[in-house]
């Protein structure tokens, strides 16, 4: 009997040693906190103050719709937490730090702005804490960075779309590229662009000329007298919505008929009004539209936003990707079952067919988003949805 309760005991500490050695991890990820912080870094003021208001509206509206998380039965609420980056890059670093050290976030969305996003990378991978980019699409921003995922695409993407849809909808095989001189964002499109129509094509002298401005320009003419002077079918402008409104404006002018290709960047109310009717007929890249119905969540967010702001008026791109982010931060904290750094972080790595307001999507070896495109053209004044394609 004495021998039993002996051997009762040594078992009885030796699984109290095994519970302590090594124990530490996982005591830690079994330990739910009473509160889910997830913080968010955008450009609440500054250049950029506009559109992180947008970006705001679609977190808001995903954490009224879920407001907390369900963990091994556990319902925990969310906490959101804003810090304004001020569409300033030191800024932005500042802005992170607050959101990983002082409020302890357990993991963090945004920005808007690239360079905002490259400048708080560092942060969020020191402190351990993932961050989802909402509309980030420079590749750098999660390029070396474990900790930096995203719901959007990359710009090269949007170039490799683009001349997938001028060659196989368009039907163009000879495109003139007007880009801007300095701009990492212009010249990242049109470069994509030339070496997928060069594929597509089989012809390396498919684009016809490659036409360079500056930012703040607003005389396109010898540019444009080139390309009326070319064999191009088409014209590719890569540029922002400024400059690109008034290429096309000055190309009618000049008696240009050409049909006229761009990107995202001409996602702004503020390019028809410039552009006016010399944008009829032109087409863009774009992550959504509020006709793309690609998911049950693209109508669960339309009808939210109706109600919350009318249904007048109708969500834009960034406010769409910025509440995908949310949901999928949420959904990642579900998944994992706790809110350990590198634990969601391997949880996001693993993101496959993640439903999202703005299509499936799959988060591949980089951190990128794979998921849908939209193309848009402008018909009678305002942007139209013309089709989604697949992921290349």
């Amino acid at each position: 009997m004495k021998k039993v309760s002996v051997l009762l005991t040594a078992i009885l500490i030796l699984s109290v040693l095994m519970t302590g050695c090594g124990g530490n991890e996982q005591g830690a990820e079994s330990t739910l906190p009473e509160e889910i912080r997830i913080g968010v870094f955008e450009p609440l003021t500054g250049a950029d103050a506009a559109a992180g208001e947008r970006e705001k509206n679609g977190i808001d509206l995903a954490h009224e719709l879920y407001p907390s998380v369900t963990i091994n039965g556990a319902e925990i609420p969310v906490v959101v937490q804003y810090a304004d980056n001020k569409s300033d890059n030191t800024e932005s670093a500042v802005a992170a730090k607050n959101l990983a050290d002082d409020f302890g976030a357990h993991i963090v969305l945004g920005s808007f702005g690239s360079l905002n996003s490259i400048a708080a990378g560092p942060v969020f991978s020191e402190a351990e804490v993932p961050a989802i980019g909402t509309s980030c699409t420079n590749p750098l921003v999660t390029i070396g960075n474990d900790y930096y995922f995203r719901v959007c695409h990359i710009d090269p993407y949007q170039g490799k779309v683009m001349a997938s849809y001028a060659f196989n909808d368009g039907n163009f095989s000879n495109i003139a590229i007007i880009q801007e001189a300095s701009d990492y964002y212009s010249s990242t499109l049109a470069d994509s662009f030339s070496e997928t129509m060069a594929g597509l094509t089989g012809d390396e002298d498919c684009i016809t000329s490659v036409s360079s401005y500056n930012a703040g320009d607003n005389d396109f003419n010898a540019q444009l007298t080139a390309i009326r002077n070319s064999d191009a079918d088409a014209i590719f402008a890569s540029g922002n919505f400024r400059e690109s409104a008034l290429i096309m404006k000055q190309a009618r002018e000049l008696g240009i008929t050409l049909p006229f290709l761009g990107s995202a960047g001409w996602e702004e109310p503020k390019m028809l009004k410039i552009a006016g009717k010399a944008a009829e007929g032109a087409a863009y890249f774009a992550s959504y539209d509020s006709s793309a119905v690609l998911t049950s969540r693209t109508n669960e967010f339309l009808d939210a936003y109706s109600e919350k702001f009318g249904k007048d008026i109708k969500p834009d791109g960034v406010t769409a990707l910025a509440f995908d982010a949310y949901l999928l931060a949420i959904d990642t904290i579900e998944k994992a079952a706790s809110v350990n750094g590198p634990t969601l972080r391997d949880t996001l790595a693993k993101t496959k067919n993640f439903e999202g307001a703005t299509g499936y999507i799959t988060i591949d070896e980089n951190g990128d988003a794979v998921k849908p495109a939209i193309i848009k053209t402008i018909q009678n004044g305002r942007p139209v949805y013309k089709s989604s394609i697949e992921p290349l």
